[in-house]
């Protein structure tokens, strides 16, 4: 009999220390921007941290999916989380004694960003030895549940402790770090089988891209969420526009904002039942076509309320096309290069959703936001219809099965 994942010891651990980690990082988050601009009085100086933080991530992505598969993963995971204890300390203690500075805060910005791209993998190769393969899925929607509630509570927590006085959300930051260590301190990860010799780093991140490139299935998932991830960033931007130019207020476009991250979560507590209901397929084109069909919508309606309604219903099916890929992608790729596929397709992604924004911005430079929105609408109906009608989506099913 298998063991329900609410009594499986080690992912609870692993689950519940990233769940307080990542309240605190988004409270890092939201407060970084806030404290260059209260430092400097420049939004181009402000924005620039979180470029710093999203550029270290990217850069650092594809050796880090490989150094998590030559090097112990629980470790890495514990240096992360103490690397990132011992930024946040120092820039709580610069802020304390009134030392901080610029390149001080972009510093610990960038130390973030790498903690990250070699934490993730790590978690993401050890969670199908932590779960068994039956409660894969699950897992994969509980850490999407566990990564919107924290941004959800995070951002609102950071808001608040920073107004109390600037150092206090990095100081939380730094004690859920520290719960998370002292959790992973006791998690327990089945040895991997172990592996005679390792490549040249650069050579193992080849290996990583030609395992990738070579299945014609991750190959082709992966270039739909690029194109996908593109256009909906594109025109999250574009939407922004439209309804500040149609005078709604900043607090009720922040509420539109959140309505994503309450959809996400709703989504995501929904994901492990959509996903066995749906079918591989179905689960993934489900998404494009939500999206094909409410993209539009925005023109019908002005008020930011209802475009808010309108997200959390874009956001809602989401998680279960990211259950649906994840879980495949984990069974389907060799526990040695797990590390890399998490690291190939968190760069290839992560850069998709930076360069969105910019292709938004450019759309709404040159053309009226209502015009951007339409051209957004067209590019996710094109990569809509090819979803549909993609012999290799259609078998997804057929090729989980041949995997079981």
């Amino acid at each position: 009999m298998t063991t329900s994942l609410a009594r499986n010891r080690n992912y609870t651990l692993l689950w519940g220390g990233q769940a307080l980690a990542e309240v605190g990082f988004s409270a890092s988050m939201l407060a970084l921007p806030l404290l260059v601009l209260v430092l400097t009085g420049s939004p181009v100086l402000s924005g620039l941290v979180l470029t710093v933080d999203a550029t270290a991530q990217l850069l650092v992505g594809l050796p880090a999916g490989a150094l998590v598969d030559r090097w112990d993963r629980r470790r890495i995971m514990l240096c992360c989380e103490a690397v990132q204890v011992v930024a946040l300390g120092g820039l709580v203690v610069a802020l304390w004694v009134d030392a901080v500075t610029i390149a001080h805060i972009m510093a610990v910005a960038a130390v973030l960003g790498v903690c990250r791209a070699l934490f993730e993998p790590a978690e993401d190769a050890c969670l199908p030895r932590l779960v068994p393969e039956s409660q894969l899925a699950t897992a994969v929607a509980m850490n999407s549940a566990r990564s919107s509630l924290g941004q959800m509570a995070g951002t609102a927590l950071g808001g608040v402790l920073f107004a109390v006085t600037r150092w206090l959300p990095f100081l939380v930051d730094m004690v859920t770090h520290v719960v998370a260590f002292v959790a992973l301190l006791f998690l327990r990860v089945p040895p991997s089988a172990p592996v005679e010799s390792h490549p040249h780093l650069l050579r193992s991140i080849g290996q990583g891209l030609r395992w990738v490139w070579s299945r014609r299935e991750i190959r082709v998932t992966a270039l739909c969420a690029v194109v996908l991830n593109l256009f909906f960033t594109a025109f999250y931007l574009v939407v922004i526009v439209l309804v500040k130019d149609q005078g709604e207020s900043a607090g009720a476009i922040g509420v539109m904002a959140a309505m994503l991250g309450v959809g996400g979560v709703l989504g995501a507590l929904a994901a492990p039942f959509l996903h066995r209901v749906l079918g591989p397929h179905r689960s993934i084109a489900s998404v494009f076509w939500v999206l094909t069909l409410l993209v539009p919508c925005a023109l019908l309606v002005e008020s930011a309320y209802l475009i808010g309604v309108l997200f959390a219903l874009m956001a809602f099916l989401a998680p279960t096309a990211n259950t649906t890929i994840s879980t495949h992608q984990l069974l389907l790729t060799p526990d040695e290069l797990r590390g890399r596929l998490s690291g190939v397709m968190g760069v290839v992604v992560g850069t998709a959703g930076a360069i969105g924004p910019l292709v938004g911005g450019a759309l709404t430079e040159t053309l009226s936001a209502r015009t951007a929105v339409v051209v957004c609408a067209v590019g996710i109906a094109l990569v809509t219809v090819f979803v549909t009608l993609s012999p290799t989506l259609r078998a997804y099913g057929k090729i989980q099965e041949e995997k079981a």
